[in-house]
């Protein structure tokens, strides 16, 4: 079984979208092993998004993630990385399909509902950043 990181995003939070995303996982029969809210703290989140750290949209989303509540969940399942990646859909929501996460409910590149990790040694690093 493998598992993976998922962050539900402060503009799906202020949106009360969190049940309705859970659903997604779920109905593809991903098993929420952990979750937890939280405000992150600039630390948390300059730790999570180093790997952008020097790009221009840098400082806009460390002050995205940090503004209000996110929902952290560790989802664990078969294929779970891969799988939750098509669950969310194309990062820029205008290009994503439209029975994704990010097709019903994603705003912009960044406020996009969700994040999740990309392979499995970012899902254990971003695990441990944020359980």
């Amino acid at each position: 079984m493998e598992k993976t990181l998922v962050l539900i995003k402060p503009d799906a939070v202020e949106k009360n979208l969190i049940g309705q995303i859970l659903t997604f996982y779920e109905k593809e029969n991903l098993k929420i092993i952990a979750l937890k809210m939280l405000k992150a703290d600039e630390v948390t989140a300059c730790l999570h998004y180093k790997i952008h750290e020097g790009k221009p949209y840098y400082d806009e989303l460390i002050k995205y993630i940090t503004r209000s509540p996110i929902c952290t969940l560790i989802l664990e399942g078969d294929n779970a990385i891969e799988k939750v990646r098509k669950i969310n859909g194309n990062t820029d929501p205008s290009k994503a399909d439209s029975n994704s996460i990010r097709g019903n409910f994603g705003v912009s590149k960044t406020e996009n509902s969700v994040h999740a990790s990309d392979s499995a040694e970012n899902a254990q690093k971003e695990i441990s950043i944020w359980f």
